[in-house]
């Protein structure tokens, strides 16, 4: 069963969303009822614990599929939920839009919102309300899922032996294209939300030559590349990624120029011709989203100095 988990960026739990979950004996059945299946990730309003800062989103953010459970060693009440498919959206979506909340259990019959409900940090959801929160999300037209999810609500009311026969048959099909959630796992479609995730995180901008360059189309010249591979299994989230122009984008691919912990961008002196650190940021530091949750991971930047030719 598909599921909303909550999160913060200044959570005190040991989170890493593209990784791991980090949650309380209180929600492992609900979430046990979600392993195999896809969650989606939400920022509630208050960030801090003692809910005195209210900056946050109020929207869903991200989803992934949870792979499997396992009990936190340190902590006999804490148990970790780990993620695989992880993938952020192109916008934020928030909880509501005009009178329409895409959890209807997040709405009281009057219309107002149930307080109660939006104090669960997990929440179960219907196939149609997560389907409806990706396709929001995404900005990608599917179509077929009505139909999709109407023949699967039809076969589960349905008596057995009124159940409908698959086989082959001579009648022309209506064409279907796949609802969005099988399409999650594809590589176009991964490598089309990533670019355009990071891009937005990055405002369009090179983060290591200041670069801002737009297409007479209205198209941003900078491309979205990965610190951690995908071949090295390394995550589609904006942490594992970063706006680079084509020519830098080759370089960091190849490990001639890296990035420390604190940002600096380390260059391969040796293999690189002089004239290029005149490309780079006069601070000689990264430009960064200025949401720290979107900022390049350690561990991600610890990965990629390993190939680094310096």
């Amino acid at each position: 069963m598909k599921a909303v988990l909550t999160t913060k960026p200044k959570s005190a739990y040991d989170d890493r969303l593209d990784h791991r979950y980090h949650f309380p004996r209180t929600y492992l059945n609900q979430i046990e009822r979600s392993v195999g299946d896809w969650i989606i990730y939400y920022e509630p309003s208050s960030l801090s614990e003692n809910r005195s800062i209210r900056d946050g989103r109020k929207s869903y953010f991200a989803v992934a599929r949870i792979n499997r459970l396992e009990r936190d060693p340190n902590h006999p009440d804490l148990f970790y939920a780990y993620m695989e498919d992880y993938l952020e959206f192109h916008r934020p979506v928030p909880f509501s839009e005009g009178s329409h909340y895409y959890e209807s259990k997040l709405q009281k019959e009057d219309g107002s919102p149930n307080r109660g409900a939006f104090g669960r940090s997990v929440r179960n959801i219907p196939d149609h309300e997560y389907d409806a929160i990706l396709k929001s999300g995404f900005h990608i037209p599917i179509v077929g899922e009505d139909r999709y999810y109407k023949e699967k609500l039809a076969q589960i009311s349905a008596p057995k032996d009124k159940l409908p026969q698959h086989g082959f048959s001579d009648v022309e099909q209506t064409p279907f294209e796949r609802p969005v959630i099988e399409q999650l796992t594809k590589r176009p479609f991964r490598d089309s939300a990533f670019r355009q995730a990071v891009i937005s995180a990055y405002a369009d901008t090179c983060a290591m030559t200041g670069l801002k360059i737009i297409n007479g189309g209205g198209r941003p010249e900078v491309q979205a590349a990965h610190i951690k591979s995908v071949a090295d299994n390394g995550p589609d989230s904006i942490q594992n990624g970063l706006a680079l122009s084509g020519t830098v984008h080759w370089m960091f691919d190849r490990g001639l120029i890296s990035i420390d912990d604190d940002y600096t961008i380390l260059t391969a002196n040796n293999n690189l011709p002089d004239q290029v650190k005149g490309m780079f940021n006069e601070t000689g530091k990264l430009t960064l989203p200025k949401r720290n949750e979107l900022k390049p991971h350690p561990e991600f930047l610890k990965f990629h100095r390993q190939k680094f030719k310096g």
